[in-house]
């Protein structure tokens, strides 16, 4: 690797790194204000939960360079907003979280909810100080799931110009120079790595009912 190129350029990758930090980071949250009450809402009708979450499997199945340009002309956008990644993003997170939160769900004990119902909690006041305290450890691993893929996928972006760390992958193609390549690939894993640390972190600490382990 050539440092003077990398020192030189600094501040671009610098830029590109917030750029990509900011579209891993927005979809998720976006992604996960509407999977928790969307999960909520599928696992109140166990009949069709199934076929529900199938159909929602479906929307991860796009491929991503397919939608970041299908989404432009739906969206009144251009092609190089970043709003398009965003939204494609969110779509992706939503339909790997909706899951991830039914699952959630789906692992609070019945005898705990059949405690806090004789306990006079309402669906909502149960649902908000029983269940989704108890699903927070299912939901923090999809969460991680979710996060890691995103940093992956926005590189993608770079082929429709959007401004994040893929483009110096196609920087580094275009010039025939491994410098740029090398320095995204290692600041993808670092940004993965970052962030799902900081899952983890919130994750432990909101579940802190736990036993400790070791």
């Amino acid at each position: 690797m050539k440092f003077d190129w990398l020192w030189a350029q600094s501040d671009k990758i610098f830029n590109l790194l917030l750029w990509h930090l900011y579209l891993s980071v927005t979809p998720i949250l976006i992604g996960l204000l509407l999977a928790i009450p969307a999960g909520w809402l599928v696992c109140s009708m166990p009949r069709v939960k199934g076929v529900i979450l199938n159909l929602f499997g479906l929307l991860y199945t796009i491929p991503s360079l397919a939608l970041f340009v299908l989404l432009p002309p739906l969206l009144n956008t251009q092609i190089l907003d970043p709003i398009n990644v965003v939204v494609a993003l969110t779509i992706y997170s939503f339909a790997l979280l909706v899951r991830t939160v039914c699952d959630g769900l789906d692992s609070v004990p019945t005898d705990t909810r059949q405690s806090a119902f004789a306990l006079g909690y309402k669906p909502v006041h149960q649902f908000f100080q029983v269940d989704l305290p108890l699903a927070v450890p299912v939901i923090g691993s999809g969460m991680r799931v979710a996060v890691v893929s995103n940093v992956s996928i926005v590189s993608v972006a770079a082929l429709i110009g959007a401004p994040q760390l893929g483009s110096l992958f196609t920087q580094g193609f275009q010039l025939q120079f491994l410098t740029p390549i090398i320095a995204g690939i290692v600041l993808c894993i670092a940004l993965a790595f970052i962030l799902d640390c900081v899952v983890v972190a919130v994750t432990r600490s909101l579940s802190r009912w736990q036993p400790a382990r070791g």
